[in-house]
């Protein structure tokens, strides 16, 4: 478990069925991200069995109830595109469209990144995102990860479809000075 001001991040629950299909209902939440929305609470059941319950994806959940919101988790080798390295991982992340516009999600990656590169030792997290997709562009650019590269034609084949995709990165030399300049500018 990771915690936030507001925040704590945990491993889903079968008990989180219910709240996942609250959000994970909504066309414009999943969909965006890859993912159709979902279609009754056992269909939210089976994807915290089969999708979301795999080490580092967490349930977002605000300290005030402790009810799942949203998920983040880190992919790590085997379970990314864009690396083979155990040194490098895939940043993801969905938050319930209620929440959106209250910093919840760049409050989350502030804490796995911390995770990713203090606790878990990777050298570089990856994190993309589908055109149009503006909210989860704003996440990353408020993390501070970098622009790499734009692919034509990506592959979604939950969604039967094909996409054009921005990919971004930070590494821990990165963090770390974002880190350092972020404690400045509060002294």
């Amino acid at each position: 478990m990771l915690q936030t001001e507001r925040l704590i991040l945990r491993d889903w629950e079968d008990s989180d069925a219910e709240s996942c299909f609250a959000y994970a209902k909504d066309p414009d939440v999943g969909p965006i991200a890859g993912w159709p929305a979902h279609k009754d609470a056992a269909e939210s059941l089976d994807v915290i069995r089969n999708v979301l319950r795999v080490p580092e994806t967490y349930a977002v959940c605000l300290k005030e109830d402790g009810k799942a919101i949203g998920a983040i988790s880190l992919k790590m080798k085997g379970h990314t595109d864009f690396t083979e390295r155990d040194d490098e991982c895939e940043l993801g992340y969905w938050l319930g469209k209620p929440f959106w516009g209250r910093g919840i999600m760049p409050e989350a990656g502030r804490e796995i990144l911390r995770h990713a590169f203090e606790d878990l030792g990777m050298t570089k997290v990856w994190c993309a995102y589908y055109d149009g997709n503006l909210k989860s562009k704003r996440v990353q650019e408020k993390l501070g990860f970098r622009y790499q590269w734009t692919s034509e034609g990506v592959d979604v084949p939950l969604m039967h479809e094909t996409r054009t995709g921005h990919v971004n990165a930070m590494t821990k030399e990165e963090w770390q000075a974002g880190n350092k300049e972020l404690k400045n500018t509060r002294s």
